[in-house]
Order: C-alpha cells, then structure tokens, then sequence
C-alpha cells in the first residue's frame, strides 16, 4: 500500500499507475489495454473538442471490513453509461466489458486503494469521447473509452455538516433535453450558476424544473431525498434528472432494511417546509443533509436542524455505508468483489 495520509487526503484527482483505454474504429472496439501514459492525444478537430461528444461515469472501490477490494453496484454504472452514449449517438460500451475494465483498473492501482477506517475510498472514473475529426455537425466516425482512478477523501470536507442550499435563477436543463444523461456538457452548464451560489455565500444550488419553475429537480452533481414529518422519504420525480444510482439504492435500503414508505413524485418547491429532513445523494458524498433553503431572501429550514444529520437520514447513510463496507449484508449482486 502507498505511504500516504489516507485520513487527510481531499477529494482531487492523484495520478495513479495504470488506466484503461479503447479505442472504437472502423465501426467496432478494439481489445482495449492497460497503460501507464496518462495523457490523451487527439485531433486538433475531434468531435469532443468541436461538438462536446462525451459521457462519463462515476463509481467507487472499497476496502471493506474483511480486507477485500470490491465495487458498489457498477453494472447499473455500465447500464447508465450506455443510455448516456446512446442518447448522444455515440457507440455503447458492452457491459461485460465495462465490468472487466473496472476489475481491471481496481487490480493495476490495488497499492492506491485506500485501507478500511481511513474514509477514504478509489474513486473510478470511466469516460468516452468523440476523438475522430469532425468539422460538420454530426456524430464523429471514432471514439475512446478510458478508466482511470484516484484516491479520495470525503466529498465535503470538515465532515459532515448540513449544507445552506439556494434556489437557483438558472436552468440545469432543458424541457426535453439531456438532463437524464450523464454527460460532461450538462456540468458544463451548471458551473456557472455554481459559482454564483458560492459567490453569494451558499453550498449548492437547487435547479427547478426548468418547464415551470416550480418543482424541485436536483443539484449540479446530486439527487434530493426528503423525509416527512411521518418518516415518509419522498423522491423527486422527473425526466430531466440523472437516475442516481446511490439516490435508487437508498430507497431500497429505507424500504427493505429500514421498513419505510417510500414515494416518488413531483416536489413542489411551496411544499419543502412541510418537510422535517432534506439530502442531497450521490456517489461522492452518500449523502449530505441540508439545513435550509434560500428562495431569494426568504428562509426555508428543516426542522433537522444546522448542527447535524437528520435520524432517519442518518439512518440511511449508516446503512448504505455499512453494506459498502462489508458491516451489513448487502442485497444480492449489489456487491461486485475483486480482489
């Protein structure tokens, strides 16, 4: 294992040993390799450069309690990554060899991989791209696929706080559009209004949905979970969202481990006072907890509190974390083991 720090490393990118990379030609994937050159070359005119043809996933790998290295849930990853591709006329990955690439990776850095207890984990970001030349608009002839991983600490660091949230002026997507899928181009958009946000003093935003602006949607990077006065978890729902991976694993955990109503449907922005807890849920964090809300001056607060998480989302997270970690029997084919 790698001398570092574990405990005090932050959540940015650290060069690792080897990657994966594939390339797609001639109408089909090559076998695909391991290699240490971390840097990508391509076409002054490739489609990624001119036209933004990218998606990406997001996923981690663990040291649980006993000592294994295993990965949480990365065939609905490889599933999300094809939808992705799919939607922006881009080829799709196979699954199967999605899932050996990520075994992959995780084995080649297994030193980078950081130890149980540590609060650490290897983050896994695998990603394609346009990379043939295409100067008229349209779906590039070429593209490669890539894996790499780095070691991260928690996603918000100095623990976990709840977050000041403000309702955002800007649209994260269109009516429509691809907010659904998870491509590089619907970040793109968010960055701007991410930094208003910080610039005005809160954490995050919270986009409304952008037909009517009345409903919530999601952060720039997360999914909201509620929790009724009544212990109800409530979801939002909508088609410009991205199908969080870790927002539907928390459902099944509050309903079939926790014994909870879950429900999924549209949240109004008039209704978030009525509820008693708020989080946000994604792959980096878990989850995070919310404290309030900022809608233009006027203060919208969980009855949870600034000072700490919320019980049942504290529940949620405890359980979650525990299956990742190997402290709680995971569902079946929820955890992938690799080493």
């Amino acid at each position: 294992m790698k001398n570092i720090d574990w405990a005090n490393i932050g959540f940015e990118y650290m060069q690792t040993d080897q990657r994966y990379v594939s390339n797609y030609k001639d109408g089909k994937w090559d076998d695909g390799c391991l290699t240490h050159d971390a840097n990508v070359v391509i076409n002054e005119c490739a489609g990624i450069l001119q036209y933004c043809q990218e998606c990406f996933e997001g996923l981690k790998a663990y040291t649980t309690e006993d000592g294994s290295i295993v990965t949480f849930r990365p065939d609905l990853n490889a599933e999300r990554m094809m939808d992705s591709a799919a939607r922006l006329e881009m080829p799709q990955f196979p699954k199967e060899r999605f899932l050996a690439a990520v075994d992959a990776v995780v084995k080649a850095n297994a030193e980078w991989v950081p130890p149980y207890g540590s609060g650490a984990t290897f983050y896994l970001r695998p990603y394609m791209f346009a990379s043939g030349p295409v100067i008229g608009v349209k779906p590039s002839d070429e593209y490669q696929f890539r894996i790499f991983g780095t070691p991260v600490g928690p996603y918000f660091k100095g623990g976990v706080k709840p977050l000041t949230l403000c309702v955002s002026d800007f649209d994260r997507a269109a009516p429509h559009g691809t907010g659904h899928i998870k491509a590089g181009l619907n970040y793109a958009m968010s960055l701007h209004a991410h930094s208003v946000a910080h610039g005005a003093g809160y954490d995050e935003n919270m986009f409304l949905d952008p037909a009517t602006r009345t409903y919530v949607e999601e952060t720039g990077g997360a999914n909201f979970l509620f929790i009724t006065k009544d212990n109800e978890v409530v979801t939002p729902k909508s088609d410009s969202i991205l199908p969080s991976i870790t927002r539907r694993s928390l459902v099944y955990v509050a309903e079939h481990y926790l014994g909870l109503k879950v429900t999924q449907r549209p949240v109004a922005l008039a209704e978030l006072a009525d509820f008693a807890e708020c989080g946000l849920c994604g792959t980096a964090a878990v989850i995070s907890p919310v404290g309030k809300v900022v809608d233009h001056g006027k203060e919208i607060c969980f009855a949870s509190g600034m000072s700490e998480m919320g019980p049942i989302t504290k529940k949620l997270y405890e359980t979650l974390t525990g299956i990742q970690m190997g402290r709680i029997e995971a569902p079946e084919g929820w955890i992938r083991k690799i080493m």
